[in-house]
């Protein structure tokens, strides 16, 4: 019997012009999606970031503000490498987001403004792998907040202080792709583009150096996740998405 992990991944559409990934922390989406990003942004189609967080607590040797600058920094840095030239932060606060209205309304507002048809986010299911490897709090609470945000967005009635100016309600996202779900169904190639995804990663030097023992190796860690998915989608290597629509409305 096949291995639910390993049925087929369909392609992502890519017939859209404008996104805009909403995550949780700074290097949320480089480790694994900047490489889709940079596919993207070569095509031509236009990407903003918004980080919920600074990524302030992620550091354990530095102080949350002295952090908050490093990874405000290494986020455009990083981002820059695959063609993102729009990088907000929120300024939630790192490691205590909570699901809830001020978290749906902030990101609202970003939908609002930026007017996308495709939103990115990561993964915000229990686990990474369906079973054992639990997600982290502030995955959780930012990927349910997008999708219930993307609703609020196109609702003239919802976070109406909002709608002013200039600033309109926009329900033209069609979907919400979230990247490294255990239940992606959809993916994308990104073998020409891994490269760029590996030195996205390699961007957020000061976070990199304060994992485990220090040793962390950025190409070896982003292969072990687009190989296999690259096997799913018949090519060398591929970045997966959950795919939540919102065009069949």
């Amino acid at each position: 019997m096949t291995e639910p992990t390993m049925l087929p991944l369909e392609p992502v559409t890519e017939d859209w012009q404008r996104a805009l990934a909403v995550v949780a922390h700074p290097d949320d989406l480089e480790f694994g999606a900047a490489a889709a990003i940079a596919r993207w942004t070569g095509q031509g189609k236009r990407i903003a970031y918004c980080l919920v967080t600074s990524g302030e607590a992620g550091i354990d040797g530095i102080p949350p503000e002295r952090a908050r600058q490093i990874r405000e920094q290494e986020q455009r840095d990083s981002a820059a490498l695959v063609g993102v030239d729009t990088v907000e932060f929120l300024g939630l606060p790192d490691g205590v987001l909570e699901y809830g209205v001020p978290l749906r309304r902030a990101i609202a507002e970003v939908v609002r403004r930026h007017r996308p048809e495709i939103v990115i986010t990561t993964n915000f299911r229990e686990t990474w792998d369906g079973a054992y490897a639990l997600n982290q709090a502030d995955h959780i609470a930012t990927g349910r907040a997008v999708l219930d945000a993307v609703r609020d967005a196109g609702n003239r009635w919802v976070f109406p202080e909002q709608l002013t100016d200039g600033i309109e309600r926009w329900a033209g996202v069609r979907q919400v792709w979230a990247a490294a779900s255990p239940l992606a169904g959809h993916g994308v190639d990104v073998t020409d583009t891994f490269d760029r995804g590996v030195a996205s990663l390699r961007a957020h030097e000061a976070y990199l150096a304060g994992l485990g023992d220090g040793g962390f190796d950025a190409e070896e860690f982003l292969e072990g996740l687009a190989r296999p998915t690259g096997t799913r989608l018949g090519v060398r290597y591929g970045v997966a998405f959950e795919v939540f629509r919102f065009d069949l409305w």
